[in-house]
């Protein structure tokens, strides 16, 4: 069982133009309400590939009462908990050439006893579980401690975590020692607070983020594939060549099909491999579409896994 949390979700309205064009119209040429957010991403992608998942997540509002409806629809099992506050709603607006323009609101602000009331929902379930997985922004009222306290969590019922975040959180998580941390290369420079240009510069990062907790390290790249690091030593991970149509929600299908190998027991390198043809295979998508197990198998035959020195 792969356990996600989504503290941040939303309904998302996905939306796609004829062409999007600065200072001119586009015309609209289909609208859509999804239930979004990573963690919600990543359960969708480990169920369509056949594993076993439990979406969690806090719902209020009109905008919760819609998303809720549409969770419950996804076909896998879920947890929604109630809060008093409406949950945002975010716009990704893609266009036939595949330029993307994704706008996020902050997120409700969630009080202490919801927040009380979400970490023992959590905790109940990760008994259970062989995995938990951690994904997106905070809102407001949640300390940047959030994730590093369920990891702690985790870690006394020996379940694996997977941490997901940016900023703040992603620094207090990843000091709390998760199995893996997946972030990608705009995450990975604020944490270290430096460019990151060369490949050089992706392996000495990698290097640093698992000498400051983490035990693995999957540092996503967009179409230059990743760099993972664990116990073991580094590699590089380069998927092949392909005409993206749109990467937004790359990441979250690179995250879940890592879990969901690691769920088979694959090894750690071959569950790099699954992670970087899914993200490869879900950016060949329009919109926030998914690659399916198989679209994703037929990437992941080209998939290349190098070692580091």
């Amino acid at each position: 069982m792969i356990v996600t949390l989504t503290i941040n979700p939303a309904l998302d309205r996905n939306v796609s133009v004829d062409r999007l064009v600065f200072e001119d119209r586009a015309y609209i040429l289909s609208s859509g309400l999804s239930a979004g957010g990573r963690g919600i991403n990543a359960s969708r992608v480990i169920h369509a590939f056949g594993g076993k998942t439990l979406a969690i997540a806090p719902f209020g509002g009109t905008a919760g009462k819609k998303f809720e409806k549409l969770l419950l629809e996804s076909g896998f099992p879920v947890e929604v908990i109630r809060i008093k506050q409406e949950i945002r709603v975010n716009m990704t607006v893609s266009d036939r050439q595949g330029l993307t323009i994704k706008l996020n609101e902050f997120g409700p602000r969630i009080e202490k006893a919801e927040l009380a009331e979400i970490m023992k929902v959590v905790e109940s379930h990760v008994k259970k579980a062989d995995w938990l997985m951690l994904c997106g922004s905070l809102p407001p009222g949640v300390p940047a401690t959030f994730y590093s306290q369920l990891i702690e969590i985790a870690k006394k019922h020996s379940v694996s975590t997977l941490l997901d975040a940016d900023g703040e959180p992603l620094l207090h998580g990843v000091e709390a020692g998760p199995t893996i941390v997946t972030p990608n290369q705009q995450e990975a420079e604020r944490l270290l607070n430096r460019a990151l240009i060369t490949r050089n510069h992706f392996f000495d990062a990698a290097d640093k983020i698992h000498a400051m907790g983490a035990e693995s390290v999957l540092l996503s790249l967009g179409s230059r594939g990743a760099v993972a690091r664990d116990a073991s030593g580094m590699v590089e991970v380069v998927p092949p060549r392909i005409d993206a149509i749109c990467p937004i929600g790359a990441g979250d299908a690179l995250a879940a099909a890592f879990l969901w190998a690691m769920s088979r027991k694959n090894d750690f390198r071959d569950a790099v491999r699954w992670a970087v043809a899914a993200g490869t295979a879900s950016a060949k998508l329009p919109g926030l579409d998914f690659a399916s197990s198989e679209q994703t198998k037929e990437v992941y035959k080209h998939v290349e896994v190098r070692p580091v020195g």
